[in-house]
């Protein structure tokens, strides 16, 4: 999948917000050594790099353009590209933090696990991740993507496969942790913009579809997307698209 910093830069404000919530419930007074995996364009590993200055913080992407981007805008953090999925850490971490990255990989039963062992004793993970998989904003790009030209190039392009319950991650989390925290917060985020929700879903799930695409069946698909949420998340009379984004959160310490 091909990632444009740009194109997910431009609801920042937004995205951010999770970001800033999960860094919040984290006690790590002063951490020799911080992860931000699936650091994307390095925004959030800025902010983490702000909290604990005195920290090494390493940020950690499979994205080389989200890395090119990041390295140029917080010169005074590592970032290394790499799977996040099989990442082993070379020293232990106190903190692992990961904003909105996780949900693009299964197994999660085997991965929490493999993140925990990972930190150092005492350590912390902190994860954000959408949880919108039973919600129309992705449902409908499998359902746009089955009907209309551009089938049978997108019959075996996946998004973001649907994240576990939360009860499922406490029964996950509970018996390898000093300290858990779990919750749900449904974000009402008012966006500006011709068709915004395509817009939003472009920068980020909607990403695995338009990549297998080029031309015309590339902008045909996308306009078929965008006409299929306006309905759904109507533009209001004022101009600005409400779109409800429910996000789960997970602090555990070991």
């Amino acid at each position: 999948m091909q990632w444009d910093p740009a194109l997910y830069l431009r609801y920042t404000d937004e995205r951010l917000r999770p970001a800033l919530d999960l860094l919040g419930r984290i006690d790590a007074p002063a951490p020799a050594h911080v992860v931000d995996l699936g650091c994307g364009p390095g925004n959030v590993t800025a902010i983490l790099k702000r909290r604990w200055p005195a920290a090494d913080v390493l940020g950690l992407d499979s994205s080389a353009p989200m890395l090119e981007r990041a390295r140029t805008a917080v010169p005074d953090c590592r970032f290394v590209q790499a799977s996040f999925g099989d990442w082993t850490a070379t020293a232990q971490p106190q903190v692992i933090y990961s904003n909105a990255a996780l949900h693009w990989l299964g197994g999660h039963a085997e991965l929490f696990p493999r993140l925990l062992s990972q930190l150092a004793p005492g350590g912390t993970l902190a994860v954000q991740m959408p949880a919108m998989h039973n919600e129309p904003l992705r449902a409908a790009q499998y359902d746009v993507a089955a009907s209309g030209p551009w089938a049978d190039t997108l019959k075996r392009v996946t998004s973001a496969p649907s994240i576990l319950s939360p009860g499922e991650y406490w029964d996950i989390l509970r018996p390898r942790t000093a300290a858990l925290d779990i919750w749900e917060t449904i974000y009402l985020h008012a966006l500006t913009g011709e068709d915004a929700v395509a817009q939003w879903a472009s920068g980020t799930s909607l990403r695995p579809f338009l990549d297998a695409l080029s031309g015309d069946l590339r902008d045909g698909f996308f306009a078929a997307y965008a006409a299929a949420m306006r309905p759904i998340y109507p533009r209001r009379a004022d101009g600005t698209t409400l779109l409800p984004f429910r996000r789960l959160f997970i602090v555990a310490q070991v």
